[in-house]
């Protein structure tokens, strides 16, 4: 069984006073239910119902009350109605949009039981068909598997704990290292993980990566709108693992003759079904952070596996030293992307990147953080700092002296000069750490106080 950080979130949704019932959102085979499987383990009862199957199907949509569905549902699982510790898990809740409009009155009327829905395509429906009164349930997110949860599957605590240790030991940098190329290799779907630990070798992963795509093409003709939302979409399925990593433009996406709206359309219903991320740029170098959405996008995919297999490079990965080398450094930005979306939880969370506003400018700062009143800098390259132009030209726009760089060396801490003469000190950060990378930040904050800087 795959450990999986989401976990630690259920368990405090669980035991909270003000639980509600939480639908769980992500793409498809990313792992929920079986986390919810196992999850289920903590409770006295388990009642797991899967709406695509008839008799359970019927239950819910036939005209019956709340009351008469619970005791159905405790009736046909043989559970007691009586143990309020009970976990009821409602998969493939998307069939039903009366079902999903159900949840409101658990929340209601029966809230000493405990109650999760999860189902594919299930953004689309509540963006389109659903609507849900605000406060009656809570929503969480699931992603790919993360570093630190691909390390717990290499039953290796010792080096788990060097991974999770601020700072790591130095001795521990190349394994890690060479663990994370690994983990970039076969990517964070659990199906090819799975695959792959039990076999350990890359050999067969490519067919099920093909399995997964063919899957999401399929689900196409079940939520686009018409013939021409179906084909730009299947389109779109097919090239975003090529287009993944850089800036796109909707017009013409991927040398097609599709126009900006159509692709638009079809990108933004694929980013709610969670299957791509559209990062959109700030020009703001302070808080409060806010995406410019008339400029040009970063295509996030799901997963950097899925991404190296749509744009056929997963070979190109075999022994490599560093990301940064591979694929013009674009899997290597792409991989802190999703290390950084894996360690958020919650639907709106969103990551941004910088570019100047000034006219001409080709300053562009890979991602940006806050912390406090903070923004920081995050640029993922190797080359020596006097080659940061981009991270120059932000550092000059703000009042603090902290910046990052994630790169394949040792971590280091040096200070640094901007053209116009400005001090600052920068973190360089080995690029396995982009799902410690807060974590760093803060302990970096810490230990660096600007007062140092005067």
């Amino acid at each position: 069984m795959i450990y999986r950080k989401i976990t630690e979130k259920l368990d405090k949704w669980r035991l909270s006073s003000r639980r509600k019932p939480l639908i769980l959102r992500g793409a498809r085979q990313v792992g929920k239910t079986t986390t919810v499987h196992e999850f289920s383990k903590k409770y006295a009862q388990y009642i797991y119902v899967n709406l695509e199957r008839d008799e359970f199907f019927a239950i819910f949509n036939e005209n019956h009350s709340l009351d008469i569905i619970v005791e159905k549902l405790f009736f046909k699982t043989k559970q007691d109605p009586r143990n309020n510790d009970t976990l009821l898990f409602i998969d493939e809740i998307q069939v039903s949009p009366k079902a999903i409009n159900l949840l409101r009155y658990f929340y209601e009327d029966y809230p000493q039981y405990h109650v999760i829905a999860a189902g594919s395509l299930l953004e689309t429906i509540l963006e389109e068909k659903v609507t849900i009164p605000v406060g009656r349930v809570s929503y969480m997110v699931m992603r790919p598997i993360c570093f630190e949860e691909y390390l717990h599957t290499k039953n290796h605590p010792n080096l788990l704990e060097q991974y999770l240790k601020l700072p790591y030991d130095a001795f521990a940098f190349d394994i890690l290292q060479r663990y994370f190329h690994e983990y970039a290799q076969v990517g964070g779907m659990p199906e090819v993980l799975n695959h792959y630990v039990e076999n350990q070798t890359l050999f067969g992963i490519n067919d099920i990566y093909q399995e997964i795509v063919t899957s999401y093409i399929n689900d196409v003709d079940k939520y686009a709108r018409n013939a021409t939302m179906v084909q730009v979409l299947r389109y779109a399925i097919e090239h975003i693992g090529v287009e993944a990593g850089k800036r796109i433009k909707f017009q013409n996406f991927a040398n097609s003759n599709y126009r900006s709206r159509e692709v638009g359309e079809s990108l933004k219903m694929l980013e709610r079904s969670l299957l791509i991320h559209l990062i959109y740029p700030t020009v703001s170098s302070s808080i409060p952070i806010f995406s410019d959405t008339k400029k040009s996008p970063r295509l996030q995919m799901l997963d950097t596996g899925l991404m190296s297999f749509s744009a056929g490079i997963t070979g190109e990965l075999i022994g490599v030293k560093n990301l940064s080398d591979v694929y013009k450094g674009r899997i290597l930005e792409h991989i802190v992307g999703q290390e950084l979306l894996a360690q958020k939880f919650e639907p709106l969370d969103k990551l941004h990147f910088w570019t100047s506003e000034k006219v001409g400018s080709e300053a562009e700062i890979d991602f940006i953080i806050q912390r406090g009143f903070d923004v920081i800098p995050i640029e993922v390259k190797s080359g020596a700092s006097g080659h940061l132009k981009s991270l120059m030209n932000f550092m000059d726009t703000v009042n603090h002296h902290w910046a990052v760089r994630l790169w394949g060396k040792q971590l280091d801490i040096h200070k640094a000069k901007t053209t116009k003469g400005k001090e600052f000190t920068l973190l360089n950060l080995p690029y396995f750490l982009a799902g410690r990378l807060e974590q760093y930040i803060d302990w970096f904050m810490q230990n660096y106080p600007q007062d140092s800087q005067n």
